[in-house]
């Protein structure tokens, strides 16, 4: 999902509690809040030498300790709010794909892709996943595209990883 339809669906359902799935069955919690917007620019280079550049935009979640068990999500109209005063100090690309950053003691913090959402109850469900790492140099690797490597596969001086 790119910024421009987290937006919208967030603007399109305002009057709903917003949650995020970080995996099946499993919810921040309640104390989320956003802590942080970042505008990220990326410049790569794969191992087949090939280059790259992307936009992301990446939204931190924290829960407070201090409000554990607090009874209520924070609204999408909230939410909302938070990423319209962030646009007035730093303007969104607006393409840029959107992500959720967000860890706890028994979830790694990661970048989390928005794979899709659920409308439930007067609720706004996001749900994220995690998008597994893959060679894009695959054609000049030799890599069949849906083959699974093995460690030793890639040889010093082969041109590839």
């Amino acid at each position: 999902m790119n910024t421009s339809d987290f937006i919208t669906l967030l603007a399109e359902h305002q009057g709903k509690s917003l949650l995020f799935e970080y995996a099946p069955g499993m919810l921040v919690g309640t104390n989320y809040h956003i802590t942080e917007v970042k505008h990220i620019t990326v410049d790569a280079v794969d191992c087949g030498a090939g280059t790259d550049a992307w936009k992301e935009t990446v939204i931190q979640l924290w829960e407070s300790p201090s409000e554990l068990g607090k009874p209520d999500y924070m609204s999408a109209y909230k939410a909302l709010g938070i990423l319209k005063k962030v646009e007035t100090m730093k303007a969104y690309e607006m393409d840029a794909s959107v992500k959720i950053e967000y860890g706890n003691a028994m979830f790694h913090t990661a970048q989390l892709h928005v794979n899709d959402f659920e409308i439930k109850e007067g609720q706004l469900i996001v749900k994220l996943a995690v998008q597994p790492t893959d060679c894009k140099a695959k054609e000049t690797c030799g890599v069949p595209e849906n083959a699974v490597t093995e460690a030793n596969s890639c040889a010093p001086g082969s041109g590839c990883c």
